[in-house]
């Protein structure tokens, strides 16, 4: 059984701050805040997107900290009036302690939380120690293009695969260097390995992760988020449900299944989602089954969803029955639904299309839209690797 970074640690005496969430437990399920509660040397906490325990369910939903008098320490929000910390936030610490389980996709956004706070910490002197943990889509396969740097955003701020396949600590390391980093790495992960394989509990990460099948899936799940099909949002089953009112289900499973995309199958359904993206209206689409977990390519696969959709959507042209829930919460919130793709802003980025900086550049849009040639998931990629 692997041992992650927190299954080894023990404080050693410097004055300290976390950076963690609610999955940051150990091998036996126990929570690192219950291990440090009344250490005098735990001087501070921090969160990131979606809360210290995942409370706020959707993107760019900010919160702010309440006291909890139980551990005693001030605590920060990582995604709120301020996504980087302050020095004032820092002072007084001797070193910043992060362990944020990571799902190994760039749109992640606690990658980005942590690189935020290495260039704060390297400003000022203070050492950053990571607990590792492997990447639970292991660490082997790269899929999807490196960020465009014109894409930059917080669902990836460094030119690094959609599919990256490194350990958290390894993209720190890629990114940063290794001044004033240290590395606590886990034992007993062979690169090989999935998630089932590390004998660890799944504990979810952010509140759409439920479970090791959604992560498999994310890296091309995501890019839904870009366009106004539901992903699955408001379902038991997020990123591996998707669709929309306007599809036939039967008819958009045959064409993708025709397709022979290694790994997977489609299955025609139909769901109603009870929040987001047509709250309360019946959707066709499908369930994104995973038939072979190491053939799968996850993100050519929702590539090829998506241009499958768009041509459907340009056959129906269904905006003006989606323009009568525009003023829906459970719609979108108030746009007018008469393109196929969700428009800016998404992640803090105000002009540029969000399926452009979730997939680091317009390529995918243009061949979605047949103005380009199909843009390639195979990818190149070499970094220092710690296991």
């Amino acid at each position: 059984m692997t041992r992650v970074g927190l299954d080894l640690w023990k404080p050693d005496g410097r004055k300290y701050g976390l950076l963690v969430n609610q999955a940051t437990v150990d091998s036996q399920g126990i929570h690192i805040l219950e291990r440090v509660v009344g250490d005098p040397h735990f001087k501070k906490l921090f969160g990131p997107q979606h809360g210290l325990f995942g409370h706020t369910q959707d993107n760019m939903i900010e919160w702010e900290p309440t006291p909890d008098p139980r551990l005693g320490v001030p605590i920060f929000s990582l995604y709120g009036q301020l996504r980087q910390p302050t020095r004032e936030m820092l002072d007084g610490l001797d070193v910043l302690i992060v362990d944020l389980p990571d799902i190994g996709s760039r749109y992640y956004t606690f990658a980005w939380t942590l690189m935020l706070c290495l260039e704060v910490c390297r400003e000022i002197g203070l050492p950053v120690l990571i607990l590792d943990r492997p990447n639970p889509l292991g660490g082997v396969e790269v899929e999807g293009p490196i960020l465009d740097s014109d894409y930059r955003s917080f669902v990836g701020l460094h030119p690094v695969p959609i599919r990256h396949s490194m350990s958290l600590a390894e993209l720190a390391q890629c990114i940063n260097g290794v001044q004033g980093l240290e590395i606590l790495k886990c034992e007993g992960w062979t690169r090989p390995q999935m998630f089932p394989e590390t004998g660890q509990r799944w504990s979810l990460p952010s509140p759409n992760m439920p479970s090791f099948d959604t992560a498999l899936v994310y890296p091309g799940g995501c890019l839904l988020e870009g366009t106004l099909l539901s992903e699955g949002r408001g379902t038991t089953r997020p990123f591996e449900i998707l669709g929309a009112p306007w599809l036939d289900a039967f008819e958009f499973c045959q064409h993708l299944n025709t397709l022979q995309l290694p790994g997977v199958r489609f299955r025609p359904m139909q769901f109603q989602p009870t929040f987001h993206k047509f709250g309360g209206e019946l959707c066709e689409g499908c369930f994104v089954y995973v038939t072979d977990r190491a053939a799968f390519k996850p993100v050519r696969s929702y590539a090829c969803v998506l241009k499958a959709a768009f041509e459907r959507w340009q056959e129906t042209k269904p905006a003006a029955r989606f323009e009568r829930t525009a003023g829906d919460a459970g719609a979108w919130e108030g746009e007018a639904l008469t393109t196929f793709w969700k428009q800016p802003p998404y992640e803090y980025e105000t002009e540029k299309m969000p399926i452009d900086i979730l997939w680091g550049s317009p390529d995918l849009r243009s061949w979605v839209e047949g103005r380009g040639p199909e843009p390639t998931t195979d990818c190149e990629w070499q970094f220092e690797r710690l296991y």
